[in-house]
């Protein structure tokens, strides 16, 4: 048996874009940033950022595109996936992709750059109370 699932909490890096398939299945992508920071080779610290590129889908994508923008924390479980592509100048590139599970708000947005409130924090996309970011209630 085999087992795939991550766990990110992050920011958002844009606003989520929902659209639905032709079957009329809600979608929802957006990408969502986690930073650390590390000591390079010479004992400087460094700051690292990882870009995620999310999906959510049905009534939790429809939640996720109402409630969440650019710079929301954010609380994502799902499967992760590497997509590879070539660029314009033939060079290999990689996009981490994660088809999202559950998606928690973790804050209020106000919390945010002072962007008024689109709903109180500490919210699942799929409306009961969001769980911390180990898992626990």
């Amino acid at each position: 048996m085999s087992f795939n699932k991550i766990i990110i909490v992050g920011n958002l890096g844009r606003d989520p874009e929902l659209r639905y398939t032709p079957q009329g299945n809600a979608v929802c992508n957006f990408s969502m940033a986690t930073n650390e920071r590390r000591r390079d080779k010479a004992g400087e610290q460094q700051d690292i950022t990882t870009w995620f590129r999310i999906t959510v889908w049905g009534k939790q994508a429809e939640n996720v595109s109402k409630y969440l923008a650019k710079g929301r924390r954010v609380y994502v479980e799902g499967r992760l996936h590497v997509e590879d592509w070539s660029d314009r100048d033939g060079k290999q590139r990689y996009t981490l992709e994660v088809n999202a599970s559950d998606v928690h708000f973790l804050d209020s947005a106000t919390d945010v750059e002072g962007m008024p409130a689109r709903q109180s924090g500490g919210q699942s996309a799929g409306g009961g109370a969001a769980r911390g970011a180990a898992g626990g209630g």
